[in-house]
């Protein structure tokens, strides 16, 4: 599995954290297998448990077992292990496997997850306090979620101007971004996230309200002018980009000297540190 497609997504159910995995390049959630299993099989070794049932499940020819996939998870120690997921079709069948009295709660939930998307597409306000509330849980502010969503949105109204000016290629809308971030805070997208200790998860998710409405202020001037001037081509819009980066530049540079400390910070969300050894990184 491609796990640069994927996010987690923490669900709960009865008060346990069953870790699910939203894969958005095939629309799908994937779901750790032995937290499921845990619960099902009420055992206080749930690891062994399904290694024993998944074995069985390969004598017997199976099909369940060939549609497993891992994915890196952290575990509840704090480490990351190569975990076995799968979709919520395939964790159907694995549930007629187990003997359990949580069988039809789970299945509930399971078809509760399952519908969500269904949902989304009737509703798209939905999905859109999911994302709301999904904030909320990670102990975002109000303020915060507020000014997020609103970013979120006008962001999309940039990138519909840059295809206006003949922008078609995804290498060229990281340019200009990149063009942007690097005039009003010195780093392209890619280094920023390397300072706050970044890899897959959000830039935006992780600044603060300041760089956050830094960030905004750059992007919302580059759409205005990008629709006054009209830029046309990689070049023009470069340009457009940087002058919209350098009205947050000055905004920065104002505040900086009020507050004498930087905006850009190194601080992040993240309740976890990554491994770079691989061999810490244990696997089953």
């Amino acid at each position: 599995m491609n796990q640069d497609k994927m996010h987690l997504i923490n669900k709960i159910f009865n008060n346990e954290t069953i870790r699910t995995i939203w894969n958005s390049e095939e629309e799908k959630y994937f779901i750790s297998i032995v937290d499921l299993v845990g619960i099902l099989s009420g055992s206080d070794r749930p690891r062994k448990y399904w290694s024993d049932l998944k074995r069985k499940l390969i004598q017997e020819g199976n099909e369940v077992s060939e549609k497993i996939g891992q994915l890196k998870l952290k575990s509840q120690d704090g480490k990351y292990r190569m975990t076995d997921v799968c979709d919520i079709e395939e964790m159907f069948r694995i549930i007629e496997s187990i003997p359990s009295k949580n069988a039809e709660p789970v299945k509930q939930w399971l078809a509760k997850l399952g519908s969500e998307r269904i949902d989304e597409i009737f509703d798209p306000s939905i999905a859109a306090q999911r994302s709301i509330d999904l904030y909320r849980t990670k102990g975002y502010d109000e303020v915060w979620i507020s000014k997020r969503i609103h970013g979120i949105q006008e962001r999309k109204g940039l990138t519909d101007v840059w295809k206006e000016g003949g922008i078609t290629e995804g290498k060229e809308y990281a340019i200009l971004t990149n063009e942007i971030y690097k005039t009003w805070s010195g780093m392209t997208a890619k280094e920023y996230k390397e300072y706050k200790g970044l890899r897959k998860e959000s830039l935006r998710d992780n600044m603060d309200s300041l760089e956050v409405s830094l960030t905004d202020i750059s992007e919302e001037v580059t759409k205005r002018l990008s629709l006054k001037t009209k830029p046309k081509g990689l070049k023009e819009n470069i340009n457009v980009a940087r002058r919209g980066g350098q009205v947050a530049k000055n905004t920065r540079d104002d505040i900086e000297k009020l507050l004498g400390e930087s905006i850009v910070t190194n601080q992040n969300r993240l309740n976890y540190n990554y491994i770079d050894d691989k061999e810490k990184i244990e696997t089953k």
